[in-house]
């Protein structure tokens, strides 16, 4: 009996440390990470974050060791973000993950301050703003952030830490010139090569013909698609042509089929016929060779 009581003692145990293994925040599957899943990220409030919990001032060792779960690492990351592609998802997957215990902010520039500083943009602001809301890394997103970073900026949105990506952050820091004040709150992430906005771009520049004879098929207005009297209808024709070209493949190729089907039947005709001569020559043969025969005749008589 002592021996199976400590038995259930230990089992007892064991079961206590699974159910408060799984109630810690990292492995919890219900609860905020699901809701953060399953919602968009809010707006950031215009009078900044706002709690009770006294934050302190981390570095980023202590960041690494992880934080309690009330009090994730405020982690800050800001862009343009047009045309929302993989590799912004990339950086802001790197950006979520520097630590264990992570609220990604995004900072998105509006139109004014894009158009003004950088260049004309092909999505708007609000879809922008919409974009990184619905990415899964985001948990809040700031609207119109600062073209150039402030100390009293990251204090209203209590950041801690912010990530870039290593082939910017030169020029980040020298743009916001406050190195004294950055000076251990950055993290580096790696570039994605081979996808940007700009290479986006060049693309549909590069085959700009080929994405307006595809939208003209589609129903676009040539006012829409902003192409004048003469180019609308050399791209119509052309549209007409490929048509031509098309059509003519397909008869083709059908053609060849049914050619190679008349084929393959005049064979199988042939070979039957063959078969059926050699059987129809041998019962001839049979019935009326030189020795078939005179059994014949003389059963007749």
């Amino acid at each position: 009996p002592s021996r199976r009581s400590a038995m259930a003692r230990r089992r007892r145990g064991r079961n206590s440390n699974n159910h408060q293994h799984q109630q810690t925040p990292q492995n919890r599957k219900g609860g905020d990470t699901r809701k953060a899943l399953r919602d968009p990220a809010q707006f950031a409030k215009p009078n900044g974050y706002e709690t009770d919990i006294p934050l302190e001032k981390l570095t980023i060792a202590q960041a690494r060791k992880g934080t309690p779960a009330r009090r994730p690492v405020r982690v800050y990351a800001d862009g343009i973000f047009d045309l929302f592609h993989s590799g912004h998802a990339r950086a802001l997957m790197q950006a979520k993950n520097v630590f264990p215990n992570t609220h990604l902010i995004v900072g998105v520039c509006s139109d004014e301050l894009t158009h003004k500083f950088k260049g004309y943009t092909v999505m708007t602001e609000d879809e922008r703003y919409d974009a990184l809301r619905h990415c899964r890394y985001v948990d809040e997103v700031v609207r119109d952030a600062p073209w150039t970073l402030t100390p009293e900026f990251l204090q209203k949105h209590k950041v801690r830490i912010q990530p870039w990506q290593d082939i910017l952050l030169v020029e980040k820091i020298l743009k916001h010139v406050i190195c004294s004040f950055i000076s251990g709150m950055f993290v580096a992430t790696q570039r994605t090569e081979g996808i940007s906005t700009s290479d986006l771009i060049t693309r549909i520049v590069r085959d700009y013909d080929i994405y307006v004879r595809r939208n003209l098929q589609r129903g676009y207005t040539a006012r829409e698609l902003n192409v004048g009297f003469l180019k609308e209808n050399k791209y119509r024709l052309q549209n007409q042509v490929d048509k031509m070209k098309e059509t003519v493949r397909t008869v083709e190729e059908k053609s060849k089929h049914f050619v190679n089907k008349v084929e393959e039947k005049s064979q199988d005709l042939i070979h039957k016929w063959e078969e059926k001569s050699r059987e129809f020559i041998g019962n001839f043969l049979e019935l009326f060779g030189p020795d078939r025969a005179w059994v014949h005749i003389l059963c007749f008589n």
